[in-house]
């Protein structure tokens, strides 16, 4: 069975690589995609032992949970330990996650990387450093990068700025990693959440990325997923109106009028394609 792509993941579920206990249990909340890590959720010192071990729990989740989109996040390009990390992959996963993606010269070093070891996995792009921010419209226009995330930690760590409660510092960098996502055609994975007993502050998050053209949430705790569906799904009402627009405007084109009204609001281009984004993602759920 060929691995599954999804376009617009709402949730994308990290497990350390190394710990085949939790990653037995993604499927459980029923994450879009999952992501098993050898980067972060890793130390230096367990770096060698977790590639065996990544590679076997990959396998077993594969096998166990066959529609269930399964990445692997490898250590960032320049690291020590990047080389080495792709003897874990397999054409099974749905894509490999690359952390701190800097330039297109970046990409394309994954890709030949890659193709040496006869794979032709897509990317999902980590965009959380200055560089990678500022490179985010050239670097997510390559064709092997179908999906991106940005990472506020590092790079805010990489800037030199400083974190605070209201994310002013992130807000610029933030917004230009959607937008670039959104003129390239790729789906873009917000922000991690750290306070992972407070939902309210996911929400919170998870509404302003959503509000600022995101898909989804990286999700670094289970119960942050149905959180991340709660706020990047589409509601009732909202599949609702733009099941009537979508018909409204079927109605006029079959009357000849070019321009009507729903509910006393006049209807433009945007609103349609906005209420077909909105039935696409329904109709994308697993």
């Amino acid at each position: 069975m060929l691995p599954a792509h999804p376009a617009r993941p709402r949730s994308l579920l990290f497990a350390p690589g190394n710990r085949p206990e939790l990653v037995a249990k993604l499927p459980r909340n029923r994450p879009d995609a999952v992501a098993l890590d050898l980067e972060d959720a890793v130390p230096a010192a367990a770096k060698v032992a977790a590639r065996a071990l990544t590679r076997d729990a990959a396998r077993d989740l594969i096998a166990a949970a066959p529609r269930l989109p399964v990445f692997l996040r490898v250590n960032a390009l320049h690291s020590p330990y990047f080389e080495d990390d792709l003897a874990v992959l397999t054409p099974q996963l749905a894509g490999v996650v690359v952390p701190k993606v800097e330039s297109v010269a970046d990409v394309r070093v994954v890709v030949d990387a890659l193709a040496a070891r006869g794979l032709n996995l897509p990317l999902l792009a980590g965009l959380e450093t200055g560089a990678g921010v500022w490179h985010a419209a050239d670097i997510l226009r390559e064709d092997a990068v179908r999906w991106a995330y940005f990472g506020a930690e590092d790079y805010v760590a990489d800037v030199g700025g400083t974190r605070t409660p209201g994310g002013l510092e992130v807000l610029y960098a933030r917004s230009r990693v959607a937008l670039a996502a959104r003129l390239a055609g790729v789906a873009a994975l917000d922000i991690v959440v750290t306070a992972l007993n407070d939902p309210d502050a996911f929400r919170a998050d998870a509404a302003q990325g959503r509000a600022l053209g995101y898909a989804g949430k990286l999700c670094i705790h289970p119960a942050q997923v149905p959180l991340a569906h709660e706020v990047f799904g589409a509601t009732e009402a909202e599949v609702a109106r733009a099941r009537a627009l979508l018909a409204a405007a079927h109605e006029a084109a079959a009357s000849g009028h070019g321009a009507f009204s729903v509910e006393g609001q006049m209807v433009d281009e945007p609103m349609l394609a906005r209420a077909r984004a909105i039935l696409a993602t329904v109709e994308d759920t697993p």
